[in-house]
């Protein structure tokens, strides 16, 4: 293959790239039950807190559509390499943090660091692998992934528990440094992307960064009830202006900032409406089981944790079952039967109730991992299977970003409506599990939209995409 380092084996670049993945996704999840801590330290309220993650999420946001440009004009590795030395920079800053805002200027530049890594992650992984053996490879790469959120907030309160929050940054120092130092040896340097001089979408990359940094900021603002009525509409309407002017732009420019081509493929089109929906639903739950477990059935923190653990550990086995059920069945059989898994997962929690027993709960959520690893991480390589090589990290930014963008309108959505529910209903814990299993339901629904789209998924066992015109973006 083009990009096939030369002496080292294909399974350290993966170790390479899981490294550096783990660290970021680690700390961003241990550092959420970390919010109340810095808003008693730094004594301030909870709308200046919230930007300790949102600006993480943002400056992610912002900066994930100009990897496809940069890692063009200076290569995949270089850039990882400048992702990884910005994230121990920033874990620097917040460890050394005198106030507030210097912990947020940290978190931003973690996000930054975030931006460019993540999307980089699969293409760099995929330079080194065959199309025919991406889906166990990508199961492996998958297990990390969905362990992470689970086992950082684990990690972030055994921190605060033992020592104080700048352990929480601390921490990410070391694993960074190694993640970087193992890069340097371990990335393919491939074709030199640097030879392309593509000229930077200026136009697009304004309207882009507009549209994705209102949308953020209203959703961030929204859930916190704060917005005036202007502003309410305001906001919104200026995203789909500029969102519409991206578009337009392009569709037009020789050299895009994210190529909206990839979507005149259809198996990459699907995969991206199936990881969206299906990533508003992970997120929804997150909201969902610590309200019914400690608000309704009134267990503690622990139990919510072991609740989310079981998703995670079982998603984690499965996701590797899905990706070699992937490379031997093909994508239709494979996350149709994901689907139908979580579907029935999210439906069965939409009927638990406030006696429903705890293990019930558990085999639920055990459930509702199965079916995530069977769909989530296997329709994602389909998706990036059936494009061109060289467009891989312009189809893995999109996908991400839209993940993102999605999954914080699934969030704010859900959480008005059962803020709704609880101003228009009298304030009792059935009348609030009422509300959750109404959301549990409309997101089995959503999931059970997905099933004719999956099943106009290939059902060969890879997509062999054609040569795209196109330079590496």
């Amino acid at each position: 293959m083009q990009n096939k380092i030369e002496n080292l084996p294909p399974r350290v670049v993966m170790v390479s790239v899981l490294l550096g993945t783990l660290t970021v996704s680690l700390n961003n999840s241990a550092l959420n039950p970390a919010v109340p801590e810095f808003m008693k330290t730094f004594d301030t309220g909870p709308l200046l807190a919230s930007w300790i993650v949102a600006g993480f999420m943002m400056a992610m946001g912002l900066t994930m559509p100009l990897t496809g440009y940069l890692s063009n004009r200076y290569g995949k590795r270089r850039l990882y390499l400048i992702g990884l030395g910005l994230f121990v920079c920033g874990s620097s800053l917040g460890a050394l943090a005198p106030g507030i805002n210097w912990v947020i200027a940290a978190r931003i530049v973690q996000g930054i660091a975030g931006g460019l890594m993540i999307p980089l992650s699969l293409p760099l992984i995929f330079s080194v692998y065959e199309k025919e053996k991406r889906g166990r490879i990508t199961g492996i790469w998958g297990t990390a992934v969905m362990l992470a959120p689970a086992v950082g907030p684990f990690v972030g309160g055994v921190a605060l528990e033992l020592a104080s929050w700048q352990v929480l940054f601390i921490m990410n120092i070391p694993f960074g440094l190694s993640a970087f130092v193992v890069a340097l040896v371990g990335l393919p340097t491939g074709r030199q992307d640097a030879n392309d001089r593509q000229p930077f979408d200026t136009r697009g990359f304004l309207s882009a960064t507009l549209a994705i940094a209102v949308t953020m900021m209203w959703l961030n603002l929204l859930s916190e009830e704060i917005l005036p009525v202007l502003a309410m509409w305001g906001l919104p309407i200026l995203a789909v202006f500029a969102f519409a002017y991206f578009i337009r732009t392009e569709r037009k420019s020789p050299a895009p900032l994210l190529d909206l081509g990839l979507f005149t493929y259809p198996c990459y089109r699907i995969s991206i409406v199936i990881t969206t929906i299906q990533s508003v639903g992970m997120f929804v739950t997150l909201i969902l089981i610590p309200l019914q477990l400690q608000t309704v059935m009134g267990y503690g923190p622990v139990w919510t944790g072991a609740a989310l653990l079981c998703t995670a550990v079982s998603g984690s086995i499965f996701v590797n079952i899905g990706g070699r059920w992937l490379d031997w069945h093909g994508p239709r059989l494979t996350v149709t039967t994901g689907l139908v898994i979580t579907c029935i997962a999210a439906f069965l929690l939409g009927a638990s109730d406030a006696n429903t027993p705890l293990w019930v709960i558990f085999a639920l959520m055990i459930l509702r991992g199965i079916g995530l690893g069977l769909s989530y991480m296997p329709v994602t390589t389909a998706g990036l299977n059936a494009i061109p090589e060289n467009r891989l990290t312009q189809g893995a930014a999109m996908n991400n970003i839209s993940r993102r963008i999605l999954s914080s309108a699934g969030i704010v959505i859900a959480s008005a409506y059962l803020e709704w529910h609880r101003q228009t209903h009298a304030p009792a814990a059935q009348e609030e599990m009422a509300a959750i299993s109404q959301v549990f339901l409309a997101t089995g629904l959503l999931i059970a939209g997905l099933l004719p789209l999956a099943c106009r998924l290939p059902s060969k066992v890879f997509v062999q995409a054609p040569v795209s015109p196109r330079p590496d973006l």
